[in-house]
């Protein structure tokens, strides 16, 4: 039985006093993630640089709990595309999750098998939903670390290998200085 408890968020990074899991994703974990190839070689080359973490507080992956946890993507980017996370669905389709954003510039894009697409702002202070059976991954356009809580149902699961094999639809790069979308060149999913 999962007895209650509490943890804090440590500034200026937000790092939490409590976890139990710590997941480091660095540029060789998003290969073919991002559109521009030949920039992330590039980059590679130069180092392995993480692109972001996660600390999880382990629970039962079991329906009635609610996993949650903190992702912090580091600001950068692979040509002119920003950082972002692997992005997935989850293994139960039909599940939902919410991200409470704490610190930084982001958006999250998201879509579902179908081909229905969204892209959503993430800055302090605000609370996305992201409906059952969308995909969704979290992209930092800013300048200093994004940094968000989030929280999903224990049976839930995590599907990375369909985003890692057929990308999302949609990319968001800096142009003119600026965060835009666009269509994914690279999309395979049809």
């Amino acid at each position: 039985m999962t007895l209650p408890f509490t943890f804090d968020l440590v500034p200026p990074h937000m790092t939490p006093t409590k976890f139990d899991n710590y997941i480091i994703r660095k540029l060789t974990a998003l290969n073919n993630q991002f559109a521009d190839s030949q920039a992330y070689e590039i980059l590679l080359a130069k180092d392995d640089i993480t692109v972001y973490e996660v600390y999880e507080i382990k629970l039962p992956e079991q329906a009635g709990e609610l996993l949650h946890g903190i992702s912090i993507v580091h600001s950068g980017k692979v040509g002119n595309e920003y950082f972002m996370t692997k992005g997935h669905f989850h293994i139960v389709l039909a599940t939902a999750e919410i991200y409470y954003c704490l610190k930084g510039e982001g958006m999250m894009v998201m879509e579902t098998p179908e081909g229905e697409s969204s892209v959503a702002e993430l800055r302090p202070g605000r609370i996305l939903y992201v409906p059952p059976c969308w995909a969704h991954r979290s992209v930092n356009t800013g300048n200093g670390d994004l940094v968000t809580l989030f929280v999903y149902p224990g049976n839930a699961g995590h599907d990375y290998g369909t985003i890692e094999t057929k990308g999302f639809r949609q990319l968001v790069i800096e142009r003119d200085g600026i965060p835009t979308i666009i269509p994914n060149p690279h999309w395979t999913g049809e």
